[in-house]
């Protein structure tokens, strides 16, 4: 729906659960829409809410492995060449490592593979994804008929399952995170900062529910540009965080959360008729023009095929324009077009009105930081709605 929270507070004391979010639509503005608040809160009293429909009958395919320039373009490719034509896929790439979900159907009887046919295709993206880096890599297949599966949330828990946090970061851009424990109330708080940006809040939950832990309170704000947040957790067993290799695996664990969503490179915007083969073309495209894809969102519905491309030049860096107007000659200057990552413009007066606020809240970065917390302003907010008898 591309809301942007801008604040918000949780708090689920006892029995009782309560959240509230200040949202906005994506360039700043009150929401207006009377069907789309309906449809919010109808996707919220709907506890089991997933776009079911979407999938039906598709198979899923997830893969992890190394990242390298091409991959994904190799990937579309055998699939082509074996008849599947790809109906929705999203491709996240985070320290050298990608992770893939793709939902594909047969191109000539448009229903899911059957089982022998998946097993080959399982082998050949095996063999695209072997690498000799020490790690085991995996690929795994399944048939779907209900499509319950949110594709993100999936994508965060495949490369978790891969381990890619426990390459080293980049501290000097890498989201200052820290862990606390607080004895008197049995709870860990965990303050992260880092860039606002869309889907932010989603990742940091869904990768602190993976962990099995449980968020009892927590405070989001923004200021400008930058997110402040904080969560009152404890472990699925009660207990919070207890030791130190604990404590770091947290931290990187958040951060490569929050990393592998960060927009890398320039976006790319295809919309076009959909025809077979048409991925492949233009993902050799992009790799015989130098550049690499850092994350992809694909979709296609009636007819129509609707891509997006996060690219980069072969070493991470931004992409010369020149190979990217001439990247858009080879596919269709009406059809590819360049995106800014956010409209930045948009926000103007929402953010004068919080740069107003007091910037106390501006951490520093450094080995050993520790936020400043928000623990008083979501603690007094849940004692002034009555939800706890006393705040620190």
């Amino acid at each position: 729906m591309n809301l942007w929270i801008r604040k918000a507070y949780i708090s689920s004391d006892g029995k009782w659960n309560m959240d509230v979010f200040h949202v906005s639509d994506l360039y700043g503005n009150k929401l207006t829409d009377e069907n789309l608040i309906r449809y919010i809160e109808k996707s919220i009293e709907t506890s089991h809410y997933t776009k079911s429909e979407s999938y039906t009958g598709l198979t899923a395919l997830e893969l992890t492995g190394t990242d390298r320039v091409g991959l994904l373009s190799e990937v579309f490719a055998v699939l082509a060449d074996l008849s599947c034509d790809v109906v929705e896929a999203k491709a996240w790439t985070h320290n050298g490592r990608i992770a893939l979900m793709i939902y594909v159907k047969d191109r000539n009887s448009g229903t899911p593979l059957d089982g022998d046919r998946v097993q080959h295709i399982e082998g050949q993206l095996r063999n695209l994804l072997r690498a000799d880096d020490g790690y085991q890599n995996d690929t795994w297949t399944c048939v779907s008929y209900g499509g319950n599966t949110h594709m993100e949330r999936r994508l965060h828990q495949r490369m978790f399952m891969d381990r890619d946090y426990e390459k080293k970061f980049d501290y000097e851009t890498s989201p200052i995170v820290s862990v606390q424990n607080l004895p008197k109330r049995g709870y860990s708080v965990v303050n992260l900062q880092c860039k606002d940006r869309m889907k932010l809040l989603f990742d940091v939950v869904c990768t602190l529910t993976d962990m099995a832990y449980i968020v009892f309170h927590a405070a989001i704000r923004t200021v400008g540009e930058t997110a402040f947040l904080e969560f009152y957790v404890r472990h699925c067993d009660g207990n919070p965080v207890n030791s130190e290799p604990e404590r770091q695996r947290l931290i990187q664990c958040l951060q490569a959360a929050v990393e592998r969503r960060t927009v890398k490179g320039v976006r790319l915007e295809l919309c076009t008729a959909d025809r077979p083969g048409l991925l492949a073309e233009v993902t050799r495209i992009l790799r015989e023009n130098g550049s690499n894809i850092a994350r992809a969102e694909i979709s296609t519905k009636d007819g129509i095929a609707k891509n997006v491309f996060y690219v980069t030049d072969a070493n991470g860096n931004l992409i010369d324009p020149e190979i990217i107007e001439s990247i858009r000659e080879k596919i269709g200057i009406n059809d590819l077009s360049v995106k800014e990552q956010f409209p930045i413009s948009c926000r103007e007066e929402i953010e004068k009105e919080q740069q107003q606020e007091p910037q106390n809240h501006q951490g520093q970065n450094g080995g050993g930081t520790v936020l400043v917390s928000l623990g008083s302003l979501v603690m007094r907010n849940l004692y002034q709605l009555g939800l706890i008898k006393s705040y620190f």
